[in-house]
């Protein structure tokens, strides 16, 4: 049987994206679930290869019919966007730039039918904006790529699944922005990606807006009963499992230790905190919505220590399983 054929991009080229990527792809468990193609610069690979002292090649291609798939060679669609000798750790236009050249390109690929999924490495947003690329992140550049009106982003790790109403928005801006249809397709997404995925029945639980879900008009302005109760209540009448809005401080206690296989979470902080609580290290961003499957690593281009070949590769490894997993699905 043929494995899926996941294309992972390298990211911000000034941060750990190339390296973990090097070190994810030296790993042998990746060849057992997936054939892999890069897309991204082959010489700036080929930098992370010394950084982190790996023994592995780079493959420089033009397009995907000329890779090998060899466990001892990475196989790069190479998009030389980024200078010779580029700093690691710094904002930069031709690292938003090359962040942006290797998502499009995948995304070509993907709709072409030479792969069956994207896996992606952090961008850095800043970056992005300065190469003229004015997208909040990786899941509104894909679905503007994608010509897709609306997804959802899924945060998953070993014990915990999130799916977000609205993600990069300010706190004022998301609360304004939810509304019961929103919040119904949001669960609607959650709810098909599940069952795609071999759960039969989900059982959904959504987040309230407010403390203690407002408390009968204690908290906040009724947000739960006018923008979520309709959504839930919807929801219901189609026979899915779902329950809410809930209390979000002890909702996230119960669907740690397994009473949901969902949370939809309102806004960013509230759904990203308790995921990355829970696990950061090991988890995994998916994009629902899309015509193409996409996840991703849970993580940022962590500046910090790139370059220095010190940065953990589990989560892409984890990004990549995901991928394959949906794909062959």
């Amino acid at each position: 049987m043929n494995l899926p054929i996941v294309a992972i991009t390298m990211g911000d080229a000034s941060g750990i994206g190339p390296e973990i990527i090097v070190k994810a792809l030296a790993r042998p468990e990746i060849a057992s679930w997936a054939r892999i193609l890069v897309v991204g610069d082959a010489e700036r690979l080929r930098e992370a290869v010394k950084i982190t002292g790996s023994k592995i090649t780079v493959n420089a291609l033009a397009n995907p019919d000329e890779a090998r798939y060899a466990a001892d060679a990475i196989d790069c669609i190479d998009v030389p966007v980024i200078p010779k000798g580029h700093p690691f750790g710094v904002v930069s236009a031709a690292s938003g730039e090359g962040a942006f050249q290797f998502i499009k390109k995948a995304v070509e690929l993907v709709l072409a039918g030479k792969a069956q999924a994207i896996c992606t490495a952090p961008l850095n947003k800043e970056a992005l904006h300065a190469a003229g690329h004015m997208f909040p992140g990786h899941t509104e550049m894909l679905a503007h790529l994608t010509g897709t009106p609306e997804v959802s982003m899924m945060l998953m790790t070993p014990t915990l699944r999130v799916v977000h109403v609205t993600t990069h928005l300010g706190l004022i801006d998301a609360v304004n922005k939810i509304e019961p249809a929103l919040v119904e397709r949001t669960i609607a997404r959650a709810h098909d990606t599940l069952v795609s995925s071999g759960i039969a029945n989900p059982r959904i639980a959504v987040c309230a807006i407010n403390p203690h879900a407002g408390e009968n008009g204690l908290f906040g302005n009724g947000e739960e009963e006018t923008k979520i109760v309709p959504a839930v209540k919807a929801t219901q009448a189609k026979g899915w499992n779902v329950e809410g809005p809930l209390p979000a401080d002890t909702l996230f206690f119960r669907a740690g230790r397994g009473d949901f296989d969902v949370v939809i979470a309102m806004y960013h902080d509230q759904g990203h905190g308790p995921i990355k609580v829970m696990g950061i290290a090991d988890g995994v961003n998916i994009t629902i919505g899309l015509p193409v499957i996409r996840t991703s690593v849970d993580h940022g281009t962590a500046f910090d220590i790139a370059g220095k070949g010190i940065a953990s590769e589990d989560s892409l490894i984890e990004a990549v399983r995901q991928a394959a997993v949906l794909s062959a699905r």
